[in-house]
């Protein structure tokens, strides 16, 4: 199963957008064995201001996905619990799992209906930068948990 962060705004070269990297690359590298990855991070960059038109210029890129929305309304999962639905998803036949993170201003409406689940980071609003980390870092956790590894420790 191929995943993908999709995300509103590209990030200028940061502490930040290294650690998206290494993460989605570890987690591709990792999951190869297990069927999951690569790991993909696609930038998105609307050509108008707003939800409706960022949630526009998203859509292309969640064709065929199964969309988790990346919102502060959405379940705060402890890493076992997330790793257990990637894991899930993945044995179900789906074949691209797509999170998705909008702009300052969060998703649009429709786009947060359609998507297949909700994630939150917890009740703290996250600038998008270290959103993303936590995010690339929490699905090479849950790799690292599908693959037994002793990265994560409860």
């Amino acid at each position: 199963m191929k995943i993908a962060i999709v995300a509103i705004g590209r990030l200028a070269r940061s502490p930040e957008t290294e650690l998206v990297k290494l993460y989605a690359e570890r987690a591709g590298a990792a999951g190869r064995a297990l069927g999951l990855g690569p790991v993909e991070v696609v930038e998105v960059e609307p050509r108008k201001a707003g939800k409706a038109a960022e949630a526009e210029a998203l859509r292309p890129h969640l064709v065929q996905s199964h969309v988790v929305a990346c919102d502060e309304h959405g379940a705060a999962r402890p890493s076992r619990d997330f790793a257990a639905e990637i894991g899930r998803l993945r044995d179900d036949g789906v074949r691209r799992l797509a999170f998705v993170i909008g702009g300052a201003d969060g998703l649009d409406p429709a786009l947060l209906a359609e998507a297949q689940g909700k994630l939150a980071f917890g009740p703290q609003t996250w600038p998008h930068a270290l959103a993303r980390a936590m995010l690339a870092e929490q699905i090479y956790r849950a790799v690292t948990i599908l693959a037994g590894s002793p990265y994560h420790r409860d």
